[in-house]
């Protein structure tokens, strides 16, 4: 294992003086990198409206994550759901109410439609 060792080092050693000196820039690349400079100036100020629109259309959006199980408390009232109820019979029926704000939520493991 030692031997893998040395023999990397001395690789590193031999490459990274010659990586160092490729990465310095130069006049050209100076020059070239002024006319993309420029060139992405051109284009922002030609399609300026199309990234504020994508900027504002992306907006702050957090999102939660809430595990599965964990009871969740409603912050506003949620109209018109959709639910399953039981009758005086103790027969499963359809219906819909309000779920007002402050109720906990929670997922059931079996469903009884």
């Amino acid at each position: 294992m030692t031997w893998l060792v040395a023999i990397l080092t001395a690789l590193l050693q031999a490459l990274l003086p010659w990586l160092a000196k490729k990465s310095k820039s130069t006049a050209e690349d100076a020059d070239a990198d002024s006319k993309t400079r420029d060139r992405l100036r051109d284009q922002v100020r030609k399609h300026w409206f199309v990234l504020i629109i994508v900027l504002l259309l992306s907006g702050c959006v957090r999102t939660v994550y809430v595990p599965h199980g964990t009871p969740v408390r409603l912050r506003e009232t949620v109209k018109d759901v959709k639910v399953w109820v039981k009758d005086a019979d103790g027969k499963v029926i359809a219906g819909t109410m309000d779920l007002p704000e402050g109720w906990y939520a929670l997922a059931v493991e079996t469903e009884e439609p």
